[in-house]
């Protein structure tokens, strides 16, 4: 029985890693286990950079309420003054939920 080669500019050439032009069992699981790997380390980027926006926006938001009393914006500065607590709960509820369910899926392996 003769193996099945792949034609000339083929989509699945990419995944003939060692240039024979069959795509072997074996070839395909490594590809799909690098693609499984890329695809985490990027989840695990947009992770990040949501952890640095979140902690930025925590630690800017006091800075609103300073700089609208400064400017003698009074009213700003009470509704950001009062609006803080709401703020803080939610984005850190969100950040939470986040990486728990993140945990979880991580831990069960879906």
């Amino acid at each position: 029985m003769n193996a099945k080669r792949l034609e000339a500019d083929s989509d699945y050439a990419k995944y003939d890693a060692d240039g024979d032009g069959v795509v072997t069992d074996e070839e395909l699981s490594m590809s799909e286990r690098l693609q499984y790997l890329e695809t985490q380390h990027e989840k695990a980027d947009a992770q990040r950079n949501m952890c640095y926006i979140s902690i930025a926006g925590m630690m800017l938001y006091p800075s609103l309420v300073v700089i609208s009393d400064m400017l003698g914006l009074k009213q700003a500065a009470e509704i950001l003054g009062a609006m803080s607590s709401i703020y803080y709960v939610s984005v850190a509820g969100l950040v939470s939920v986040w990486f728990s369910a993140s945990a979880w899926s991580n831990r069960n392996g879906k």
